[in-house]
């Protein structure tokens, strides 16, 4: 005797009829379309907010650059605000979100940094959409929204925080006092140079970003300047510590 399990029946779908088959091809074609003029617009306002900015970028270019209706950026974000935060969280541009280095505050000193500059700098060897993510992140910095307080909370205060333990470490330290801080913040201001100043090292020596080679070279060099640093601040703490005694 058959259970009820295996006696219910698969039911069999009917047949759409051509009105019916045709609601449902242009209900997904309507929201293809609208995944579509919604990543133009997207992409089109990372390359006008990344170039000009946010108070300079008009609604009417992004809409223009993405060929879409301007009606469209209201109905997909509300406004340009909510266009502007979300090419700047969103995965179109999240692909540079710089993140906390995972790194223990006992490392040897060169390994920690090179996984903390290595990671820092590596952005730089990624496609041109990523570059205009990372324009766009340091023009946030210069021209802040806000959002670069909610970057500066969620990320960078680790990414400090780790660096700054392991500097730290190096001197014996239970905690980092401000000469460990500002040891830390010149480490990174090497590395910032190279996203801030990025068109005028292409203007003056372009062959040392240009190619993948070059970038990782350039990791090495920063490595061997941040341990120098280092190396200078143990010193002036050893002459600091005779010198009161």
């Amino acid at each position: 005797m058959a259970t009820m399990c295996s006696a219910r029946k698969t039911p069999v779908p009917r047949s759409l009829s051509a009105a019916e088959s045709d609601s449902v091809s242009g209900s997904v074609r309507h929201r293809a379309d609208g995944a579509e003029a919604r990543s133009r617009l997207l992409h089109a306002a990372l390359h006008l907010f990344a170039e000009k900015g946010f108070s300079k970028t008009s609604t009417r270019d992004i809409a223009q650059a993405a060929g879409v209706n301007l009606a469209a950026i209201k109905y997909y974000f509300g406004d340009k605000a909510g266009l502007y935060r979300a090419v700047y969280t969103e995965p179109v541009s999240g692909l540079c979100q710089p993140q906390a280095p995972t790194m223990r505050a006992d490392l040897p000193l060169r390994e920690a940094l090179t996984i903390f500059l290595g990671d820092f700098v590596a952005p730089l060897k990624q496609d041109e959409l990523l570059q205009l993510c990372i324009r766009l992140h340091y023009r946030e910095m210069l021209e802040p929204t806000g959002l670069w307080q909610e970057e500066i909370d969620r990320d960078i205060k680790p990414s400090h925080a780790a660096l700054a333990g392991v500097l730290a470490h190096q001197m014996g330290l239970k905690k980092p006092d401000d000469d460990i801080h500002r040891l830390a913040f010149s480490i990174v201001g090497m590395v910032l140079q190279m996203f801030i100043a990025r068109d005028i090292i292409d203007a003056i020596r372009p062959s040392l970003i240009g190619s993948h080679a070059a970038v990782d070279l350039w990791i090495e060099r920063l490595i061997d300047y941040a341990e120098a640093m280092v190396q200078a601040e143990a010193r002036r703490r050893k002459t600091a510590a005779r010198t009161k005694s």
